[in-house]
């Protein structure tokens, strides 16, 4: 049986995150997210300003008089959400973690999908494909996403995008929409303090999974749709003003000790940071990937509503 507590976190999380969808989402994510194509439907009689092109002319030869031939969307997708559960995610400065954020997320797309009678499935990963949990329809099997998103806990703390999205071509062989929600951070703390000793310009937090995994995020959206979702933290671009931190990283458990009350280390952290996040959206533009940037101090719902609208006006457009 489920704990009390658990379900009531879910239950918030559907709750706050019905709403957003309801109002605005579900028709936007219908809008964006298409079909593999067009199904027959019916044959019926020709109407003034139907399309001469549907002419089914063995009918209308027989009937003589004119008949078309009707097609509907194929509507039906795959939504394959592949979520970052490393070290990394237990990490939020306010009310929020980035893990929490990634299951709020997760749960708008995910009934925004159930909402167009799309499957919903799950794969977590860290270093490693953690859990995998086939598509499927329905509110209880959405319920069940989220709280793997929340409560899963995994048995690795570092990150590996590639093995990720290798795995979801394995086991997704038709064309979905391959959501990747995750802070896109790789490597340890330490790793350029212990490279560079000199260069002790301040902390350095993870650097950008994008160049170790452009080959495989470009070959995954050749056959799928992939989205971005990257959920950072505010003191992830930032430094506070706290003076000397012992800080620990959450995926390989090594140590630093920063002086943050340095005004010239937060501008050069602040510096690396953009950098950094620049090389990112670099990488998702060159593989030709949508991506959204969220924060755990910022609320998304404008954000994700901008990205449907900037898609949406794109897939008209050209």
């Amino acid at each position: 049986m489920i704990p009390r507590e658990i379900l009531k976190k879910i239950r918030q999380i559907e709750l706050r995150t019905n709403r957003l969808v309801s109002e605005s989402l579900a028709g936007q994510y219908h809008s964006v997210f298409k079909g593999q194509g067009m199904n027959f439907e019916e044959v019926r009689e020709y109407q003034p300003g139907d399309e001469v092109r549907a002419i089914d002319w063995n009918v209308t030869a027989r009937m003589n008089h004119p008949f078309i031939k009707k097609f509907v969307e194929e509507r039906e997708l795959t939504l394959m959400l592949l979520v970052d559960v490393s070290g990394s995610g237990l990490f939020g400065s306010g009310d929020q973690s980035k893990r929490e954020l990634a299951a709020e997320i997760a749960s708008v797309m995910a009934f925004s999908a159930i909402r167009n009678n799309d499957k919903v499935g799950l794969i977590l990963f860290t270093e490693e494909v953690e859990k995998f949990i086939p598509p499927r329809k329905g509110r209880r099997h959405v319920l069940r996403v989220i709280r793997e998103i929340l409560f899963y806990e995994p048995k690795k703390r570092g990150t590996n995008l590639n093995l990720a999205l290798e795995f979801l071509t394995r086991v997704t062989p038709h064309k979905a929409i391959a959501v990747v929600v995750s802070d896109f951070l790789g490597q340890n703390i330490t790793a350029n303090l212990q490279a560079n000793p000199r260069r002790q310009a301040g902390l350095m937090l993870p650097q950008s999974l994008a160049q170790a995994s452009f080959t495989a995020l470009r070959q995954a959206n050749r056959r799928h749709d992939v989205v971005a979702i990257q959920i950072t933290d505010r003191y992830e671009v930032e430094l506070p003003p706290l003076g000397r931190l012992v800080l620990k990283d959450a995926e390989t458990g090594e140590v630093v000790e920063v002086n943050t009350g340095d005004p010239r280390k937060r501008e050069a952290f602040a510096q690396r940071q953009a950098r950094a996040q620049a090389e990112l959206l670099r990488v998702f533009r060159a593989a030709k990937i949508d991506s959204i940037q969220l924060r755990t101090d910022v609320p998304y719902g404008v954000a994700l509503g901008r990205f449907f609208e900037t898609r949406e006006r794109r897939r008209l457009h050209g």
